[in-house]
């Protein structure tokens, strides 16, 4: 045949062909899973041919694309060999970035639960929750011990025995709605055991579990946690915060609480902030103006706590920490994960969204005989109608309680 003619595939009939066309005799060319056939004289999207050693015949070269429809193995081949530079660029990034983050979540559920066992194993638990039934939202009652408890820092008196809970906050956080955070006066009268004192003395008398039921009756709702605040630890709290901002707006020099305090806003050392919530008798408002101080106090700590730099500082961190759980006792319930709720559920209520403020009462000024003294008559009625719109979350933020 002359020269530059290409013979037909079918007519190919050398030795060293043979074996290529005992597999197909039909070229790939033509193959039905190309789309179109190749007609001769037809160059685009092939290859161009090339001859073979020794022979004047031009064989065709097959397009990878043409490969038989049955041979996955080679199309997969092809396609790697095509894209390999974007597998090795791709694959090891990957896999790098999902190690990665598999050791920080290892990482961080290891320290997690290493402080969440560390702490619980810290804290100071005491019996002091009833029976009652539980109600909509969580409840907490926060209590603060006097002096009179014997806690460093907090100073003696040796003529009266026993210790008194002159705080007693209700921290209420329902499912939905407003957090709210409500005192009840030190000298609410109740009735215990059949006879009538002071609520302040009933954890004394009658036992923590006593004061809780207290608590219950005044709001009509279960107390789910208890947290007992020693104000005496509480100043190694303040120290290790490097001190909180305080406002007072008075000038104040009083000897029984040792509060020394020029009009304005102070940055308040752990002593001073100690003094802070327990005076009330240069307080005009008596109690309950250090009821106000108290809760002031506590959200100013609060707040400071959670400030990244102290959360983020392990040093300073780990001496809140420790002098926290010290000043604290809980009930036989609670664990590490109901503190952060509550820390929060505390931050929430001091907000502007949230609700502060007292209980009602109708005389703040009641002597009931007995040796009491003074005493507040508080108002059941309007208690009752207030802390149930608190646990429901259907009350507006603002100020509460009072006449």
């Amino acid at each position: 045949m002359p020269s530059g003619h290409h013979r037909p595939a079918a007519d190919l009939g050398t030795p060293g062909t043979e074996a290529r066309h005992s597999r197909s005799q039909t070229p790939p060319s033509f193959s039905p899973s190309s789309g179109t056939g190749h007609q001769p004289g037809q160059t685009s999207g092939a290859r161009k041919a090339r001859r073979t050693s020794g022979s004047s015949k031009i064989t065709p070269q097959p397009r990878a694309t043409a490969a038989p429809v049955g041979n996955d193995w080679s199309n997969r081949s092809n396609r790697s060999m095509r894209n390999g530079t974007a597998l090795v660029r791709r694959h090891p990034l990957r896999r790098f970035i999902t190690i990665l983050l598999l050791v920080l979540l290892l990482a961080l559920v290891v320290l997690a639960g290493g402080g969440w066992f560390w702490i619980n194993g810290k804290l100071t638990r005491d019996k002091m929750l009833t029976d009652a039934p539980g109600s909509e939202a969580t409840t907490w009652l926060l209590l603060g011990s006097d002096q009179r408890d014997g806690s460093p820092g907090a100073g003696q008196d040796a003529s009266i025995t026993g210790f008194r809970t002159d705080t007693i906050l209700v921290l209420t956080k329902p499912r939905h709605g407003a957090a709210s955070l409500i005192s009840v006066p030190r000298d609410s009268l109740v009735k215990q055991d059949g006879d009538y004192m002071k609520i302040n003395a009933v954890a004394y008398t009658s036992g923590y579990r006593a004061l809780t039921g207290q608590i219950e009756d005044i709001t009509g709702h279960k107390v789910d946690h208890v947290a007992l605040i020693r104000f005496g630890g509480l100043s190694k709290v303040v120290d290790a915060l490097g001190g909180v901002r305080l406002c007072y707006d008075a000038d104040v020099n009083d000897p029984n609480s040792g509060m020394v305090w020029s009009r304005g806003c102070h940055q308040a050392d752990g002593g001073m902030a100690l003094a802070f919530t327990r005076m009330r008798y240069s307080d005009p408002k008596g109690d309950f103006g250090r009821a106000e101080r108290q809760r002031q106090a506590i959200s100013a700590i609060t707040a400071k706590a959670l400030q990244p730099s102290v959360m983020l500082n392990p040093s300073t961190a780990g001496k809140v920490l420790s002098a926290g759980l010290d000043a604290l006792v809980v009930d036989e319930r609670t664990n590490p994960i109901d503190l952060v709720r509550m820390v929060l559920a505390f931050r929430s209520a001091s907000s502007s969204k949230g609700i502060t403020g007292s209980v009602y009462w109708a005389d703040p000024d009641y002597y009931p005989g007995w040796g009491l003294g003074s005493t507040v008559l508080l108002d059941q009625a309007r208690n009752t109608d207030l802390f149930n719109k608190l646990a429901q979350g259907s009350h507006a933020p603002g100020t509460v309680g009072g006449m």
